[in-house]
């Protein structure tokens, strides 16, 4: 059995945070502001995956209101998920994750974040497709105010014998 699910994030950024996406952190004078790290990437990639198996969302698992998960690393959450998904007996075939950005540009970080995500997850980078786009700056990622993120994940039921 397959199942597939659909993520999607965006945080405004300010100065004073660190740009984190995918787990890498990226020089830039601003970064996300989030709960957590605010890692929009993982945050769009963990909802997918929750959708995948209609659990909910990441604010229902890691709510802003519990102050356990303030300022923590979205990779400890993602193998909060990840040990979900395997507890429901589920395995991830791939994730495709889309990066909406103006500033910086962030191609030359994509292997760094797929090896990140890879390694967080323990599953090859060949499953794990990350990639970056502008728009063209129109809206707020556009004129850098905001930043991002669309995801899709692809399960599929472990055979259990």
């Amino acid at each position: 059995m397959y199942r597939i699910g659909n993520g999607y994030d965006v945080h405004r950024l300010v100065e004073g945070r660190k740009l984190i996406l995918c787990g890498v952190e990226i020089p830039h004078p601003t970064g996300e502001l989030g709960h957590s790290d605010g890692d929009v990437a993982i945050h769009a990639i963990m909802d997918a995956l929750l959708g995948a198996l209609a659990l909910g969302d990441i604010g229902k698992h890691f709510p802003d209101t519990d102050m356990t998960y303030a300022g923590i690393d979205s990779k400890i959450l993602l193998k909060k998920v990840i040990n979900l998904i395997n507890s429901k007996c589920y395995k991830i075939i791939n994730i495709d994750c889309i990066i909406v950005l103006q500033k910086p540009k962030i191609k030359d970080y994509i292997d760094a974040m797929r090896k990140s995500l890879s390694e967080c997850m323990c599953l090859d980078m060949e499953c794990i497709s990350v990639k970056a786009t502008t728009e063209e700056k129109l809206g707020f990622t556009g004129n850098e105010s905001g930043v991002k993120s669309y995801a899709v994940a692809l399960l599929h039921k472990k055979l259990v014998l």
